[in-house]
């Protein structure tokens, strides 16, 4: 049976041959940094299940002092020109997009197809990791195409991998430690904390006042922490589900779903979502660094208005 372990097996191998890559980019001089730290994230995803907490809380020491210390960074070895990149473009236009549009429309038709066929009762995949590994087949099938498409050699989706790992550097592992860090908020109590303080602010039956603090905490933890997968854990257990849920009657799946999207909108609206809104900055070479985020205020605080207006009407009715 194919499920989630197969996909940290397949990112494994990618960050491993990333590492390998690293280490013999001699354009780098900081190149065994970088192979270190993208050797270290190959292990946490092929052992992490294995090695036990103490060995993975090394683990992540050990990145933190190596971006820390800044032994990673960016080499100038890349396997095309300027030139042949804009050749490129201006040859298949706007088609290059299409390879991205085939990892969702593979996560969609299969999903589809393992709902409504016998699929489902075959045993291939394991059905709560469904979507996770349909997704992972998108990526490779896309893979094999830009490959074929492009005629590239095999080993340019590790050095563009390589390229771009280099470019963005250890703000690509934020989403994966800031989704722990929610769960060490919560098992150490904050939503509880959290949930004791909201209970003195709200009334019995004020559900749409538990509404707007359950949406704007969801926001103000995912400004704070970078992710709104961090703040969930936090706001579920504080007012998500023993308020909305359990007292007021609400619908889990609306108050999940679009408090995740509540969330996201902070992500518009912080730096510490560096991912998303430092690197583009410095990919960019943009003047200020805090001018993504400031082009998406206008779309954050109108969304986030609206994720409010539909966690109360479509929540509770």
């Amino acid at each position: 049976m194919i499920d989630a372990h197969w996909l940290y097996l397949l990112l494994g191998a990618m960050f491993a041959a990333v590492a390998v890559a690293s280490a013999r980019d001699r354009t780098n001089p900081r190149r065994f940094g970088n192979a270190g730290f993208w050797g270290l994230i190959a292990v946490s995803f092929w052992f992490g299940d294995r090695i036990g907490d103490l060995a993975n809380g090394a683990l992540v020491l050990a990145l933190v002092g190596l971006a820390g210390t800044r032994l990673i960074g960016r080499g100038s070895a890349e396997i095309t020109t300027p030139g042949e990149r804009a050749a490129s473009s201006r040859r298949f236009g706007n088609r290059l997009f299409l390879p991205a549009l085939i990892i969702p429309a593979a996560a969609f038709a299969g999903t589809i197809l393992f709902s409504y066929t016998p699929l489902s009762n075959s045993g291939l995949i394991d059905p709560k990791a469904v979507t996770l590994v349909l997704l992972g087949a998108g990526t490779l099938i896309a893979l094999a195409v830009c490959l074929a498409w492009f005629r590239a050699p095999l080993t340019a989706p590790v050095e563009e991998g390589r390229r771009l790992l280099d470019a963005i550097g250890w703000a690509v592992v934020l989403p994966q430690m800031l989704a722990a860090l929610g769960t060490v908020f919560a098992a150490a109590g904050v939503g509880s904390a959290v949930g004791a303080i909201a209970a003195h602010l709200l009334s019995p039956g004020s559900i749409f006042l538990a509404v707007l603090v359950y949406a704007l905490g969801m926001a103000l933890f995912t400004i704070i922490m970078g992710n709104a997968f961090a703040a969930f854990p936090v706001m579920a257990a504080a007012i998500g589900i023993p308020v909305l849920v359990q007292a007021d009657g609400g619908n889990p799946a609306v108050i999940g779903a679009v408090g995740m999207l509540a969330g996201f909108c902070g992500t518009l609206l912080t730096p510490m979502a560096a991912n998303y809104n430092i690197v583009p900055v410095a990919l960019l070479n943009l003047r200020n660094q805090y001018a993504v985020i400031r082009a998406q205020v206008g779309t954050a605080l109108p969304l986030l208005a609206f994720n409010i207006a539909m966690l109360y009407f479509a929540g509770f009715r």
